[in-house]
């Protein structure tokens, strides 16, 4: 079950007292975002809603210091590591396992959210370079599926969401196009329920150094 931004938002209020002030602006502006992505639905705004719970996602993990050291992958991947370590009770393995296993399966097997796809279309003679990655990415990714590697799962399909936020924020789609309606979709229903949980499980973790937020408050 999605957790609603109401229910995140008045234990943001009841608690953020008790927190550093870096892991409460950084649940303040997800939350912020995190809302707007539910207005959304309202809209029927498929497009939108993704890129919202994208700018959500981005805000919880986000940090000037890792902007200097890391790509984009290796600070996402290493802030979902760490959630799952950071969830005993194992809510996320169970949204992975439990929820989505058929969808992530599909979106694994999507052509169009594989990057070297893109990187090759339209290049003569690369047509056998990309399909024999994508061939190789779907084997490892369904080895890690096999054997149930709730951390490799979670990087693998964060690399498809990545190509379809690029490829939205990036002007690479058509607003409401049909063309990209079903990765879009599984895209939205994956983030819709990872979001709120990964918020819920920093706010479990408020001991913790979420580190130093993008673009501080400056008075």
């Amino acid at each position: 079950m999605i957790i609603p931004h109401e229910v995140l938002k008045k234990r943001h209020r009841k608690e953020r007292d008790t927190w550093q002030n870096e892991l409460s602006l950084r649940i303040h502006r997800a939350l912020s975002w995190l809302h707007r992505a539910e207005l959304s639905i309202e809209q029927s705004d498929e497009d939108g809603r993704f890129i919202f719970l994208w700018i959500a996602f981005n805000a919880a993990y986000a940090s000037e210091v890792d902007e200097i050291r890391e790509g984009e992958g290796q600070r996402y991947n290493r802030f979902l590591n760490r959630l799952v370590a950071l969830d005993p009770t194992g809510r996320m393995e169970a949204l992975i396992w439990e929820k989505f296993s058929g969808p992530i399966r599909l979106l694994l097997d999507n052509k169009y959210v594989f990057q070297a796809f893109w990187d090759d279309a339209g290049v003569p003679d690369e047509k056998s370079a990309w399909e024999a990655r994508f061939n190789g990415a779907r084997k490892k990714a369904h080895e890690a599926l096999a054997t149930r590697n709730t951390e490799r799962v979670l990087a693998l399909v964060f690399s498809r969401l990545y190509t379809l936020r690029n490829q939205l924020v990036h002007g690479g789609a058509t607003c409401g196009s049909q063309t990209n309606r079903q990765q879009l979709r599984d895209g939205v229903h994956l983030m819709a329920e990872i979001v709120p949980l990964l918020l819920e499980i920093m706010m479990d973790n408020p001991d913790e150094d979420w580190g130093e937020v993008c673009y501080p408050v400056v008075t």
